[in-house]
């Protein structure tokens, strides 16, 4: 099913930075009224500054669902056409072994990345429905695909996020709203410097700068690119959408050798 968002209003949650940023910047350039959020004030502000369109901006926390409603309520009264999109967008990271994992950081992570997603959809679902028109996009990710190391939590809300979608797509048969899980592979944002990364885990004994730095080296897609895939894929009807070329091999990985995959990973990387 064909979806036309451009020109329409949209959501975006985690617009202080990243791909979230640069979906506000697009779809604003697109025509679309923004609406977007953040923990990051400061961001945010930034980010809202840089439209040349309409933009509601709220500071908002994604965990709390109460605030999530009244942000929805706020979004509506604003708007002066029906809401098309919503983007639930807002995650973080930790990186650590099950075995030396804190549970207040998994606490915090599943609290934003699948809780922060499930309030975003039930506060602005209401909205799409009684329209009969619309779209619920959901950030997963490749590790939404497969399971790595180091990545427990992060791995386990990622494909809650997933579950949650599929299963909101199936409930939402015949009717005018969709449901879309994106799936970024790489992408050079600042969630590992924003993140509960703790150097001093670190195997190598990189710091915290050394660690980002080395995951920017790997992460081959630009937030710009991401949210111009992003955009395409939801207009043109896709109901899973891999966002970088290292998304299409997570998931054709996944496919093909689904408890072996680490494995050739791991090959590919010493290459």
């Amino acid at each position: 099913m064909l979806r036309k968002i451009a020109g329409r209003p949209a959501v975006i949650t985690g617009a202080a930075s990243g791909i979230g940023r640069s979906l506000a910047r697009r779809l604003s350039r697109h025509g679309s009224p923004v609406v977007i959020a953040d923990v990051d004030e400061a961001g945010l502000a930034e980010t809202a500054a840089s439209l040349t369109g309409p933009v509601l901006s709220r500071v908002l926390d994604v965990r709390d669902a109460d605030d999530m409603r009244r942000f929805a309520k706020e979004t509506q009264d604003w708007l002066s056409l029906p809401l098309a999109a919503v983007f639930n967008n807002a995650g973080v990271a930790t990186s650590t072994t099950v075995l030396d994992s804190r549970p207040e950081d998994d606490s915090w992570l599943f609290d934003i990345n699948y809780w922060g997603v499930v309030n975003g959809t039930r506060a602005f679902l209401p909205q799409l429905i009684e329209r009969n028109y619309g779209v619920i996009v959901n950030t997963s990710s490749v590790f939404g695909l497969v399971g790595m190391p180091k990545q427990s939590a992060y791995c386990a809300a990622k494909f809650a996020v997933r579950g949650f979608t599929d299963s909101l797509r199936q409930e939402l048969r015949g009717t005018g709203v969709s449901a879309v899980t994106v799936h970024p592979g790489g992408i050079r944002t600042g969630i590992i410097r924003n993140g509960r990364i703790h150097a001093e885990l670190d195997e190598q004994g990189r710091s915290l700068e050394q660690i980002a730095a080395d995951f920017d080296k790997i992460a081959l897609t630009t937030p710009d690119k991401a949210a111009e895939i992003i955009h395409r894929g939801v207009e043109r009807g896709k109901a899973r959408i891999l966002v970088g070329p290292d998304a299409y091999v997570f998931d054709a990985l996944a496919r093909i050798a689904p408890t072996h995959y680490f494995s050739v990973l791991a090959r590919l990387f010493d290459r």
